[in-house]
């Protein structure tokens, strides 16, 4: 089994780190807030002071953290990855993060003789929790099947995007249409229940046809019943991703005006305080918070 480092306790990285324990890799990981990382450490896995200590004492160096800035400043920082990475070594970068940003980071990580990739995942909190995610992966092909096997016990499926960066341009092509799209049912839910129709009722009723998919069926039930807890996609986050697929369509002279509207709607949204809140409280911004009489 492997030694493993895996920097980022979050919604996402919690449920993955379990995965990884449970199929018996050797964990040692690191959280920018410590107490995050208790429960893991219960579990077996060790804790690393900093992110230096865990590019020295393992062989894949695993990341899922918030956004760009995070992943850079996790790499640069004087006691980062960076600092403790040796020829050989393999990062692989489940964050979602600019393309541009991912080859430079993948070119510093190269200079030292080691291997960047990216492989940013979809399927949610309940793929990680069910090692169902699926990760489109840019970089080495060979190192990829490499990983593999240990990709396998947090995941259906690794699909070889092309180089360095390719996975993460995937990544934004994929949250775009889950953004756009869950404004889009947050709207449909809002416009039955005006219209007297149990809203409840359509993820059931449209099960297996055309409108039919897994946010559909995640966030109909949830938003029809105002269930924003627990968290399980942060409004910030696909804003973010939103944000990204509208700045990469400038950079490469396409155009993509839902996915501009969507990320107004959703920014509207979070700037009424929703920003940390479940993705499915975009309902409120239709509806209002309370169900219709």
């Amino acid at each position: 089994m492997s030694k493993i480092g895996f920097a980022g306790i979050g919604l996402m990285g919690l449920p993955m780190c379990r995965r990884l324990l449970a199929a018996g890799h050797t964990l040692s990981i690191w959280n920018r807030s410590a107490e995050k990382c208790a429960a893991l450490q219960a579990e077996g896995a060790t804790v690393a002071a900093t992110p230096k200590a865990i590019a020295e004492h393992c062989d894949i160096l695993m990341l899922c953290v918030s956004d760009t800035a995070a992943v850079q400043e996790l790499l640069q920082r004087e006691d980062g990855l960076l600092a403790g990475l040796a020829a050989g070594k393999v990062i692989v970068d489940f964050s979602s993060i600019s393309p541009a940003a991912t080859r430079e980071l993948a070119a510093a990580v190269t200079s030292k003789g080691a291997h960047w990739v990216d492989a940013p995942v979809s399927g949610g909190v309940v793929g990680a929790e069910a090692g169902s995610l699926v990760i489109m992966a840019g970089g080495d092909a060979t190192i990829i099947d490499g990983l593999r096997p240990v990709l396998a016990a947090v995941s259906q499926r690794v699909t070889h995007m092309g180089p360095n960066g390719a996975g993460q341009v995937s990544k934004i092509c994929n949250q775009l249409i889950v953004a756009a799209n869950s404004v889009l049912i947050a709207e449909a839910v809002a416009l039955a229940e005006k219209s007297g129709v149990d809203a409840g009722k359509l993820a059931p009723a449209l099960a297996g046809g055309f409108a039919d998919s897994k946010p559909f069926q995640l966030l109909v039930p949830r938003m029809s019943a105002r269930q924003f807890e627990p968290v399980q996609w942060r409004v910030k986050t696909l804003l973010k991703d939103l944000d990204m697929a509208v700045t990469l369509s400038q950079e490469a002279k396409a155009s993509v005006p839902l996915a501009a509207h969507a990320a107004e709607l959703m920014r509207e949204h979070g700037a009424n305080g929703a920003l940390e809140k479940d993705l499915s409280s975009l309902i409120t911004h239709f509806a209002g918070s309370e169900k219709p009489c």
